[in-house]
């Protein structure tokens, strides 16, 4: 496989200051408070992380949004929860995809479609630049589908605060 030179010159031009002019920290609240109050209608865990771009091998290799979402997902240890609900919401900032991994408790019930079309509604507020309103909306989608499957029964287990990488 041939590297895209386009994608790995938007990698290394996409900042961490980027990060934080799409998600500041008044953002950064807002996000962690819709977790909160989201894990107070289920039992599932919400973790949202957002990663400015891919460096060295990991870019050169040609790593998808997908596959480094799947390594943030083990790596954070979403997949660790007692009823195995934890969802991971990741944005790769210099590819502008999203992607949300969800742990096979609540995947399985429901399914890609169900996580593709939140995806798209996320993508779509980014597109116009509305990062908040379409990360909130995000987690209230998400939420939605954990409290008719997985409704609240326990404590939190993971940190509710957004992630940056």
């Amino acid at each position: 496989m041939r590297p895209d030179l386009r994608r790995i010159l938007r990698h290394w031009t996409t900042t961490h200051w980027q990060v934080r002019r799409a998600f500041p920290h008044s953002v950064l609240l807002a996000i962690e408070r819709a977790i909160k109050n989201a894990e107070a209608r289920h039992c599932g865990e919400l973790r949202f992380v957002v990663e400015a771009a891919l460096d060295g091998l990991l870019l050169l290799r040609g790593q998808s949004a997908r596959e480094r979402a799947i390594d943030v997902f083990s790596r954070l240890h979403v997949w660790d929860t007692e009823r195995n609900c934890g969802v991971l919401i990741y944005l790769l900032l210099a590819d502008r995809r999203m992607e949300i991994v969800a742990d096979r408790g609540i995947h399985a019930r429901v399914g890609s479609q169900g996580w593709d079309a939140i995806g798209q509604r996320m993508q779509s507020a980014f597109a116009a630049g509305d990062f908040e309103r379409g990360a909130i909306e995000c987690i209230d989608a998400v939420a939605q589908h954990l409290a008719r499957h997985a409704p609240a029964s326990r404590a939190n287990e993971l940190q509710d605060a957004p992630t940056l990488l």
